[in-house]
């Protein structure tokens, strides 16, 4: 009995190669010999899942791939086999390019990108639409040949133009850090459907979370800043806190700092939002770098603008001894009577200064990594959480390295009593009586709790993700 090559999973004449032309049966066994990792002549799954990931395409793929292609059912591909699903995989892909193509020249742009997606009901963006066109344009001609939609598509699932698209995103990458100054970019649909709102309550949560298992680091940096000295090491002061307030006051000041996250984040992201549409011109919708730093910049300084005084509260519950305030109201009370309202901002000078290193080196830093790893994984699934977690930790130290002495100028100020020192006045009292190394006085349980934040933060905030339904694709 013969079958008829109609149908891609039975087994093909062997005349079929006698059809092909010489130019597509030398690229196909071209690449099957890329994917016959042993060199057998069979592709088995081990082979599949070598040679993908070596491609940037995800191992998940690799199973679906021999699925697909393996007729006779006997756990491998041959070679034949191999050019038979291809050849018809492909023919599936012209449809596909050519109700895409609408004027027929070809190409695919981004104008017909964008309307074929509309025609099946996809929300995509314009920012979306180029960044997909761009990966899978090999010439930078910012149009899509059929052979680079051939060949980017060659190990997709399926030719359902909605598969297609599932595994065309399959990049997307989240920002991680620690109070980084520049708030994520919400796409139209995140805004029109409110996912946004989702996002950040996600990040509030994770912050909370974040901040209180790391507060003994945090109120340990602040007392190191302020009574550090040149013989205070960690150790030392970490008993000293213990004896004088027992192991719970370890975390004196960090209901503050829990408190104020959520006016914080609303204030940024509207602030960010505003800033964004007034340096945006009306003929692009991405903004470069610099243009988000800027905006995040501005956001930031709107941000700490109102909430500073919780700073200054933060920083005072975290140096107060047992018993000098009966509570937050009481220390605000206290304050407020014996020193007057301008004592609430104190500091605010360097910490408003302090917003543009860290906010620049942060994100400059981490966009360089994520990009970096972007472009030698061109086809590759989203970036391991690993990979995440190192790029957040590596930009917030190396922003912290850059800010960390205005930081602790900043809480010096906040935590005077009486006196009115400058910046400029504290910023020499520290080089002369202490050194340069003055300045980084109380950096080492700084470094040490970035880690932890970004991990702890990353995964709550994937779970509060998951639980609230936000979409990450």
């Amino acid at each position: 009995m013969v079958h008829s090559n109609s149908d891609p999973t039975m087994a093909h004449p062997p005349h079929y190669f006698h059809e092909l032309p010489a130019e597509d049966e030398e690229r196909l066994e071209k690449i099957f010999k890329s994917l016959d990792v042993d060199g057998n002549g069979k592709i088995d799954i081990h082979d599949l899942s070598v040679a993908l990931k070596d491609f940037g395409v995800h191992h998940k793929y690799a199973q679906k791939f021999l699925e697909r292609s393996d007729s006779n059912k006997s756990g491998d591909i041959s070679l034949a086999e191999f050019i038979h699903y291809v050849k018809e995989h492909e023919k599936r892909l012209r449809l596909g390019f050519s109700h895409i193509d609408k004027n027929k020249d070809g190409k695919i742009d981004l104008e017909e990108l964008k309307h074929a997606f509309a025609e099946l009901g996809v929300q995509i963006d314009t920012v979306e639409a180029k960044n997909l066109l761009q990966r899978m344009d090999q010439d930078g001609s910012l149009e899509i040949s059929f052979n680079e939609w051939r060949d980017f598509l060659l190990y997709a699932p399926s030719t359902d133009i909605h598969e297609l698209i599932r595994y065309w995103r399959h990049s997307t990458c989240m920002d991680v850090g620690e109070n980084l100054n520049v708030p994520d970019d919400f796409t139209q649909k995140e805004m029109m459907t409110g996912m946004w709102w989702r996002h950040l309550v996600a990040g509030g949560i994770a912050g909370a979370v974040s901040r209180t298992c790391t507060a003994p680091l945090d109120r340990l940096k602040i007392y190191l800043q302020v009574h550090g000295t040149c013989t205070s090491g960690i150790k030392s002061c970490l008993t000293h806190l213990i004896k004088e307030g027992g192991v719970r006051s370890l975390w004196r000041g960090n209901g503050l700092n829990v408190i104020k996250i959520a006016p914080e984040s609303a204030l940024k992201f509207m602030a960010y939002e505003k800033a964004k549409r007034m340096i945006r011109s009306s003929t692009r919708e991405e903004l470069t770098i610099a243009e988000r730093f800027v905006a995040g910049s501005l956001a930031g300084g709107v941000s700490q603008t109102v909430i500073y005084p919780l700073e200054v509260m933060k920083t005072r519950m975290a140096l107060r001894k047992t018993g000098e305030f009966a509570g937050i109201f009481d220390a605000a009370k206290r304050i407020y009577r014996f020193e007057g309202w301008k004592s609430f901002y104190r500091g605010y000078v360097p910490n408003l200064l302090g917003i543009i290193p860290y906010a620049g080196i942060d994100l400059a830093v981490y966009e360089t990594l994520k990009n970096s790893y972007l472009r030698g994984h061109s086809n590759s699934d989203t970036p391991s959480v690993i990979l995440l977690l190192g790029c957040g930790t590596a930009s917030s130290t190396c922003g912290q390295v850059f800010s960390y002495p205005l930081a602790l100028v900043r809480t010096r100020l906040q935590a005077q009593v009486g006196e009115k020192t400058t910046m400029v006045g504290m910023l020499k009292s520290i080089v002369e009586q202490e050194g340069f190394a003055g300045l980084y006085r109380g950096i080492t349980p700084n470094f040490l709790k970035v880690a932890p934040a970004v991990s702890i933060s990353y995964i709550v905030y994937e779970h509060c993700r998951q639980a609230l339904g936000v979409d990450m694709s």
